[in-house]
């Protein structure tokens, strides 16, 4: 196996790396490194096994386990604690015991499920991460953040558990449709913001040209903000501080999401949006440099990403309360006081967050 970057993730749990390759190729390889397994469950979607299977089976074949493969039901609605009785229950008719693996093998919303599932299925077995698209790529198949919806609340039921491995096969990233890309592209930039220096420089100096998995730019991106976050996930890995830096921009993303029912906009392209509602409010109540504000929204406009949205100010607001970051009544934000310096738990009043987003929609 020839990776295209490996990058280490230490917590204080687990050790493992994340792997980028060009392709499937080299899995079997890392599968084996984990040891005594005694059998392999593959989580999926079914059509992400229609678009791979050909792939990963072909390079999954001879290993000594038996391969088994579970199909859970695409999009955000599905990742419901209704869904995992189905998936145990095959997981226990299939002869699933202490000693097999589980491998999460999409996007976001199998990772979080599949991760989920692993972590409570006979009170926790081992699972990996094999992300497909560039949000999970960067996002949320690093840092063992694994979780589920109720029916009043996204990722209220959950836990923090680490895969053995993540292995990304960038091949898979061809498949995206281009609000897919968008979507792992505002984390990225995100991620920038949060680190300040040269990475922040480098998004600046590039645009929408990189959405191509064979780009060396892209890979060097997507190698910075796994490096980024395994930083911040290693300094703090159950979020008690400086983890909680990740939600840049999360606040009034959740809000929007929730507002036009997980329909208009991907969870990037809403944090996105969120991350000029943080950039207004930094200037004015942590000392930004206020033209960093115009200096965002050019760098989202040349990655395609959005900026404003025009639902109703006070409805944006009233929907900020629901997030799951907040204590009580009080609405906390990640704001910034320069590039690479953010602080967390900064109390908005639902006032402050209406007229900012309503001038947001005048910028």
């Amino acid at each position: 196996m020839n990776p295209i970057r490996e990058i280490k993730v230490n917590t204080v749990s687990k050790e493992y790396s994340v792997i980028l390759n060009q392709d499937f190729q080299g899995l079997k390889e890392v599968v084996e490194s984990v040891r005594d397994i005694s059998s392999i469950f593959i989580l999926t979607e079914k059509k992400l096994s229609k678009l791979f299977s050909g792939q990963y089976a072909s390079e999954l074949k001879g290993l000594e386990q038996q391969v088994h493969e579970i199909h859970i039901r695409s999009g955000e609605k599905n990742k419901h604690i209704g869904r995992t009785a189905e998936v145990y229950n095959r997981l226990i008719r299939l002869g699933a015991d202490r000693k097999s693996l589980i491998l999460a093998l999409g996007g976001g919303v199998v990772g979080d499920f599949a991760g989920f599932i692993a972590s409570t299925f006979l009170r926790g077995i081992r699972f990996a991460q094999i992300p497909t698209t560039l949000l999970a790529c960067v996002d949320s198949s690093v840092g063992g953040k694994v979780a589920v919806n109720a029916d009043l609340g996204k990722n209220m039921i959950g836990s923090f558990y680490q895969p053995e491995f993540v292995f990304a096969p960038l091949s898979t990233l061809a498949s995206l449709p281009r609000k897919e890309w968008r979507c792992g592209m505002a984390e990225i930039v995100k991620h920038s913001i949060l680190e300040g220096g040269e990475y922040f420089e480098k998004i600046e100096s590039h645009g929408s040209e990189i959405y191509d998995q064979r780009s060396d730019v892209l890979h060097d991106f997507i190698a910075e903000s796994v490096r980024f976050k395994a930083k911040i996930v290693g300094q703090d890995e159950r979020e008690a501080g400086l983890r909680k830096t990740l939600n840049l921009g999360h606040t009034t993303a959740h809000a929007i999401e929730s507002l036009t029912k997980y329909r208009k906009y991907s969870h990037g392209e809403a944090v996105s949006i969120g991350l000029v509602t943080a950039a207004i409010l930094s200037s004015e109540k942590e000392g930004l440099d206020p033209d960093f504000i115009d200096s965002l929204r050019e760098i989202l406009k040349k990655y395609d990403l959005p900026y404003q949205d025009d639902s109703k100010s006070k409805e944006v607001a009233q929907h900020a309360l629901h997030d799951k970051k907040n204590v009580g009544s009080s609405v906390r934000f990640v704001l910034l006081r320069s590039l690479g310096n953010a602080v967390w738990d900064v109390p908005v009043s639902l006032e402050e967050i209406a007229d900012v987003f309503r001038r947001q929609k005048r910028l």
